[in-house]
This record gives structure tokens, sequence and C-alpha cells, in this order.
């Protein structure tokens, strides 16, 4: 005993040969062992009784070791495929049963009272205790837990290798593994290893996910190693069982991760089964068609109530020939809005069908921005016809006669001088455009600006364009200068008194307000013209957008100039500006701009 007890035999160390390999001494020291623990170092001086159940105790004892080879068997058995346990993932909750039976037959083979598995954590570092367990309450596991570079168990996670402890109290490297808390006194620890083969089930990758213990051998008895090699083989499994556990957590992930991709997607998606049952709607395709309760698992045809998706999406489905798209036109919240609807064929990696997927992309604004440039190329026509026609009338009529008096030459000229300004605005307004459009810049100059006095001269020249309009500017008599670009507020300026003189057909006051306050100046102008109905409020400054009307329906322009009103303001000046109406009272336009205008910050913006 004393040797056994001395610091030497304590020592972690690698597990000695319990019994001698000579022939039967398998046996020989198998019967010793038997008779030692069953106090039969001698059957002498027994009588009949006393022999009889001795004989019957030594049944008893055969029989558990022989189901204790049949475990063994059984256990060689399942632990053969390990290269296609990770094939398929089981059910969760039957790989957590196989798991627990797994750790309490790890008990019950090598006689240990507590059986821990720890798993390593990248992030954190360590190796942490994780269920299922035997004799230790899973509550105790998250304390169980150990840096992967200290302790046996540290030691056993990197160096692939298998180790046994007789005292974690004096052993140095053992005293480091948090045993206390579980009362350990001897154990085994073997790493756990999920192995890669190929196909012909070679060894072709390894990785060392954690470690499993066996501790408090039973009886007072300590691990050998036969145990190390029995506990390796059922590491095995067990690793094999914690990779299933570990795929099938990341296959839900990832299905989680693709449902909520595709339930967030802005366009409308439909998975249909190769019989037509509906496997996947989204939210977006689920507001389109509107089903009635839930939609998956019906037959797409209930849910889908056109007949154009319908046939393209048998038509797709039975493999024949399809065109690219097809248009849906469809009536929501009072709006119409139009799809192009494309469908697909969904194939699994061995080109068996799963289904068809029918996609709709929302091309609503597209087709309104297509219909506004066909509508934007017939009114530049129109407006650019009109001044040359004019321009080309008044020239014809001078030069076929001579002989009109001054003052009628005078007006000619100048008609045709006012008619070159619109021409010059209109090409220049389209230049500018042109230039926003593919992301140049207008090149602001930047300078102090008298607001007030650049209003006022907007105001005259404007007036003199209509003798229908009373053009009033309103404005403090001592108002701010402001850091801007003139020639940019003077566009601004003139293109919102135009509108407000060109949308009040029947004449009519027109104010220009000027205000100043909080280091922001505010520009309105006030017409009394037909108004802007409500829906296209928000859209006035969008590019090519008209409203059109009965009331407005002789009232040429490109829909541009409150587009560039919009840049001019916000991107050139770093302003806001917003528009109020009224339907047959009139509308105000209200621009706001930075009195000390930071110049760097604006510069950067339009480089």
């Amino acid at each position: 005993m004393g040797d056994a007890c001395s610091p030497a035999a304590l020592r972690v160390r690698a597990a000695k040969p319990r019994y001698n390999r000579t022939p039967g001494g398998f046996l020989s020291s198998y019967n010793e062992d038997m008779q030692t623990s069953m106090g039969l170092e001698s059957f002498d001086n027994l009588t009949p009784e006393e022999l009889r159940q001795k004989i019957q105790e030594l049944q008893t004892a055969l029989a558990e070791r022989e189901k204790e080879i049949e475990e063994l068997k059984s256990q060689r058995i399942t632990a053969r495929p390990i290269a296609d346990a990770a094939v398929e993932a089981a059910p969760i909750t039957e790989l957590d049963t196989t798991l627990r039976r797994l750790v309490h037959r790890i008990a019950m083979i090598l006689q240990a009272d507590k059986v821990v598995m720890m798993f390593f954590d990248r992030e954190a570092g360590e190796l942490i205790g994780i269920p299922p367990a035997y004799g230790v309450d899973e509550d105790m596991l998250s304390m169980f837990r150990i840096r992967a570079t200290h302790g046996v168990s540290g030691k056993v996670f990197r160096e692939g290798r298998p180790m046994i402890f007789s005292d974690p109290v004096t052993d140095k490297e053992a005293s480091e593994d948090p045993f206390s808390i579980l009362h350990v006194t001897n154990g085994l620890t073997v790493p756990l290893v999920i192995e890669k083969r190929d196909e012909e089930n070679r060894v072709i990758d390894r990785t060392t996910i954690g470690v499993l213990h066996a501790f408090n051998k039973r009886h007072g008895e300590e691990f050998t190693e036969e145990d190390v090699r029995l506990l390796e083989r059922m590491a095995k499994s067990a690793a094999a069982v914690i990779s299933n556990l570990r795929m099938y957590q990341e296959i839900v992930e990832e299905k989680e991760e693709l449902l909520h991709t595709i339930e967030s997607l802005y366009a409308g998606l439909v998975l249909i089964s190769p019989d037509g049952r509906v496997l996947q709607m989204n939210a977006s395709a689920r507001s389109i068609f509107d089903p009635k309760g839930e939609s998956v698992g019906k037959d797409f045809r209930e849910v889908i109530q056109s007949e154009e998706v319908q046939k393209l999406i048998e038509d797709t489905n039975a493999g024949r020939e399809t065109p690219p798209a097809i248009e849906l036109s469809i009536v929501l919240d009072n709006h119409e809005r139009v799809y192009h609807v494309q469908a697909a064929q969904v194939r699994s990696e061995d080109g068996r069908q799963i289904g068809t997927v029918a996609i709709l992309n929302d091309v609503t604004e597209l087709k309104n921005i297509e219909r506004m440039k066909s509508a934007f190329v017939a009114t530049v026509s129109h407006e650019l016809r009109t001044p040359l026609t004019a321009i080309k009338g008044f020239i014809s009529t001078l030069l076929a006669d001579d002989s009109f008096p001054e003052e009628d030459r005078r007006e000619f000229y100048t008609i045709i001088d006012h008619e070159c300004d619109r021409l010059t605005r209109l090409i220049n307004d389209l230049l500018n455009i042109a230039r926003i459009e593919a992301g140049e810049s207008l090149k602001p100059n930047y300078a102090e600006v008298d607001l007030k006095k650049l209003a006022h001269k907007v105001v005259m020249i404007q007036q003199q364009a209509s003798n229908k309009h009373k053009l009033i500017l309103e404005a403090p008599d001592e108002f701010p200068t402001i850091i801007g670009d003139e020639d940019k507020l003077d566009q601004i300026l003139t293109n919102l008194i135009s509108n407000a003189i060109k949308y009040s057909p029947d004449g009519g006051n027109v104010w220009v307000r000027l205000e100043a306050a909080d280091d922001k100046v505010h520009i309105s102008v006030q017409d009394q013209g037909i108004g802007i109905p409500k829906e296209h409020l928000p859209k006035v400054f969008d590019r090519f957008h008209r409203v059109h009307t009965e009331d407005n329906r002789k009232i040429y322009g490109t829909g541009l100039g409150l587009y560039l009103v919009k840049h001019l303001v916000e991107q050139i000046h770093l302003g806001k500006v917003w528009a109020e109406s009224e339907v047959g009272v009139g509308s105000t336009f209200h621009v706001e701009l930075p009195m000390k205008l930071d110049i760097e910050k604006a510069e950067a913006l339009n480089k």
C-alpha cells in the first residue's frame, strides 16, 4: 500500500496493462481479481452450504460480466460507421436520447460514478461541461470549465492522447481542473474527435472538439488501459452523435436565416411543389394575392387567382416552354401596381425537381418613368417648337416686307428676343438635368448674396412676362445676406415664380415672401392658381412629373423645373424644399436655406 500511495504512483500516468498477455494469463488474472473482489482468495475451510452460496455469487458475477461483454460487442458495432454518422442528421430528440443512452452506457461499462463531456468554446478559449452527463447535476455543468491551456482536460484536448489520474488533489496537472466541485477521486480522460473519411473509408481529417471524462471508478479501483481503449471507442461514437447534433443545429439556423431572408424580400416569392402545393410564400407575395388564411399546403390555384400566373406556373412545373416574364396588373390600396412575374424550376444537386419558384418584381415606378419619359419627349418637342415657330414667323415676316414702322419692328424684335430667352432656358434646363442624372456637379460658385435684391430683380423680370398677375415681394427692411451661389438662387426663384404664374391661368396675386430666423432664411412663393391634388404633392419634385387635370391640360411644361429646384436647394445649398396646396385655392412652395452655408461640406457633396 505504501508504494501505491507514493507521489510517483499518484502522478497522472499513461495506463499500464492490468492483465498479463501470456496464454491463459487473462483468465487466471481474471479469476484472481474475481476471488479478490468476492473474498474468495481460498476455498478451503468452507462448509458445503457456504460453498453453494459462493458459487451462486460467482454465477451472478459471471452473468454481469457476460452482459458487459455483450455491451462491448454492441459498442464495437456502433463505433464502426463513424465515417457515415454525419451524412444525414437524425431528428434532434432522437440524437439527444442516443447521446444520453451512450453516456449512461459508458458509466455502466467502465463502472464509473460520473461521466462528463466538455466542449471547446473557440471564442472563450475554454473547455466547458455540456449535457448530458451521468451522476452530475446538469446545473453544475456550466461551472465545470477550464482554459484549454490548463489541466488534464486542456492537455488531453491539445495533444489528443488519453490520460489517467489517481488523485486530483495532489497531482499538479489534475489540480488545475475544477474536479473538486464534482468530488472527483480518480479519473480517465480521452479526446472527443470527429473524423472525416473518404469513399474508401480512409481518414482525411480529424478535429478535436472536446474531451470525455469518466470519474470515480467503483469499488475503490483505478482505471486501466482496457478502460482507456473502451472509452476511446465510445468517445468516437459520442463525437459522431455530437457532430450530428451540431450539423442539425446548423441546418436549423441556416433554414431560419433563409426563411427570414425570403420573408423580408421586397419581391414576392412563391415556391410550389411538383404536385402543385404551396411550399413557401413570403410577405410581399401574400400582400399581392391576399390569400385567406394559411396559404402553405394549399393548391396554388386556390391562392393565386391570376389565370396568367397560374398558366405560367403550370407550364414551368411541367417543363413546357414559357415566356421570360409576364406582366401582371393588380389594384392594391386603390392604386394600380404592375409586376413582372418570372418562374423557374428548382432542382437539387442530383437534378431532382424540388418544385417551381415564381418571383414577382414590382415595376410600377419603372413603368411610370417610361410613361413620363414618353410624355416628356412629346412635351419637349412642343416646347421647342413653340418658340422656334414664333421666331421663324416674325423673321419671315420682316424679311418679306421691310416697310413696317419702327415701332412694329421693335415689337417683333422684342418678341423674338423673349422667345430666344425662353428657348435658352429650356435648353439649359435640359442640360442641367442631364448633368444631374449623370452624377456631375453643376459647379457652384459660392459667395455672399443679397437675397432681397436678387428676389426684387427676379420679381421685376417675371412681372414683365405677364399682365394678368400681380407679383408682390414681402421682405423686412433689413434682410441679412447669405452664403450661396447667386446664379443658382436666381434659377430657384425664377422657376418657382414662373410656375406660380403658369399654374394661375386666370391671373391673380403671386406673393414672394422672405423671412429670416435662427440662422436660416425662409422663402415662400404663394399663388391663387388651380392647386395640386393631395396625392400628387409628394411627387411634384420628381423628374418628368406633371399633374394632368382638366384645368391644366393647356398648360405646357417639361416637368423638370421643380426637379431642378429640389437639386439646387438640397444638394447645392444644403436646404429643404416642400409644397402645400389646396385644389381651387392655390399653392405655396417653401424653401429653407442656411444663412451661413458650410461651403466645405457643400463642395464635398457636389464633387
